[in-house]
């Protein structure tokens, strides 16, 4: 595969870093920042319980903490997860992936969907919102649901997966997404362990990349960790 320089070269402006994994310990969070320092990440993606030790690790870098809200099922009550959002930004967080209540869009609770996620945003404004729909559960016409509703709120992103499905991110999906032409921006994740893979994502229309793998991408191109 042959992909431009230029794309290559700003190739970590593009990745939200994850480190959600449950069983990581303290040590090995701080030792995971420290590293992430040394690249251009667009965020590293955390639970909220390491959002504060990351963000005194990177408050001096232009990457952003993110910290995933309702994770990983999305069915918390919504005055708990706009507790949490709100604490996370407290303690640093710039960014917030949110599990939508997929329970409820299953039930066709269109209306209370969009409303969970604007009451979110509303108590959290001046912050980056990826809304996470888990496509792993939808269907064809379900994903195109999600995106209208998604769209329809004040979030900036639409975000394929947790991570934690049967499936990941599809290029199918983001490419379907993407010739919609709404006024969104598209967060692949799940899957992607590569640099092909998170190039031909990105090409697909993706505008962030999820991904644990993000050392073994840049190494790929040469971009060893230090």
């Amino acid at each position: 595969m042959t992909f431009g320089m230029d794309l290559l070269s700003n190739i970590d402006s593009y990745i939200d870093h994850s480190i959600l994994k449950p069983f990581i310990n303290n040590k090995e969070i701080e030792e995971e920042c420290l590293k992430v320092r040394n690249y251009k990440f667009a965020s590293v993606c955390v639970n909220p319980y390491h959002v504060k030790v990351c963000y005194e690790i990177l408050k001096d870098t232009d990457i952003n903490v993110c910290s995933v809200v309702g994770f990983p099922l999305g069915l918390n009550k919504t005055k708990t997860k706009i507790e949490e959002s709100i604490l996370a930004v407290e303690e640093g967080a710039k960014e917030l992936d949110i599990v939508w209540n997929i329970s409820a869009f299953k039930s066709r609770e269109y209306q209370f969907v969009e409303n969970e996620i604007n009451e979110i945003i509303k108590n959290t404004e001046r912050i980056t919102h990826k809304i996470i729909v888990e496509t792993a559960y939808l269907t064809e016409e379900e994903k195109l649901t999600a995106i209208k509703i998604v769209t329809n709120t004040k979030a900036e992103f639409i975000k394929t997966s947790t991570g934690f499905a049967p499936e990941g991110a599809k290029l199918d999906d983001v490419k379907k997404w993407k010739a919609l032409n709404y006024n969104i921006k598209i967060k692949a994740s799940g899957g992607i362990k590569d640099l092909n893979t998170t190039i031909e994502f990105i090409k697909a229309g993706a505008d962030r990349i999820g991904t644990s793998s993000s050392f073994q991408i840049l190494k790929e191109m040469g971009k060893y960790v230090r």
